[in-house]
């Protein structure tokens, strides 16, 4: 049986997927995204070491919660695609309860990309950057990690939702949008729908906590409104 490490569990999460949701919060990321909120759960040793059959009797506890909205559970993180086989062994067992599955990821992780695919009801794809240059400036990291899990979002198909962090000053224009739209349009073009997230502060706290100096400090939060405006602009149904 495999084991992994979580840094948490949420049972009312609401905009993690459709309906009310048990949230699972990976442990560990490779990525060291300029906005990221959840410093805390980067480490790979921080968390707690659980097996799967521990989350799934968490899980079926709030089953009748989240099942009479249309819920079930999303497999956030951190990244969840760093514990593949943890990850896997996690979507089976809910497979086998009936459970509604979303996995919840920046497509960047160590493989086995197409079985996990195959097991999620629900993937929210969450895009850093377009380009090459950009990303790495924005995640210190390779933008052909997240390519990979790309091509295999296009093998298999999955229901998928788009997601993008607008930030002032380095996304929030037309031009960015429209390339995102193009991106989309050519890369993924059977998402069901793209979602727009505004950029917020209230991570800094964990910063400061960690000794760590936040990147985007003397960033504004991004307006809610621009970024609605945005997405009806580029996004919308019909568009």
């Amino acid at each position: 049986m495999a084991k992994g490490r979580i840094h948490s569990i949420e049972s009312m999460g609401l905009v993690d997927g459709p309906g009310i949701r048990t949230v699972v919060f990976f442990q560990g990321c490779a990525l060291r995204c300029l906005f990221c909120h959840n410093p805390d759960s980067w480490d790979f040793a921080a968390g707690k070491e659980v097996t799967a059959d521990e989350i799934i009797a968490k899980v079926l506890r709030f089953r009748p919660y989240f099942e009479r909205s249309g819920g079930g559970v999303t497999f956030s993180g951190g990244e969840p695609l760093m514990q593949p086989k943890f990850l896997f062994e996690l979507l089976t067992k809910c497979r086998q309860h009936g459970i509604h599955t979303c996995l919840d990821t920046s497509g960047v992780g160590l493989g086995d990309y197409d079985e996990i695919l195959s097991l999620c009801d629900l993937v929210l794809y969450d895009i850093k950057a377009l380009d090459g240059a950009d990303y790495e400036k924005m995640c210190s990291l390779s933008i052909e990690r997240t390519h990979e899990f790309a091509e295999a979002l296009k093998r298999i198909k999955p229901a998928t939702i788009v997601r993008q962090v607008v930030v002032p000053g380095i996304n929030d224009t037309d031009e960015y949008m429209r390339a995102l739209k193009e991106y989309i349009a050519k890369e993924l073009p059977f998402a069901q729908s793209v979602e727009l997230l505004s950029f917020h502060k209230m991570g800094e706290h964990k910063y400061k906590k960690l000794g760590i100096a936040a990147p985007l400090a003397d960033t504004e939060a991004m307006d809610k409104e621009k970024t609605q405006m945005l997405c009806d602009k580029y996004f919308s149904k019909g568009e």
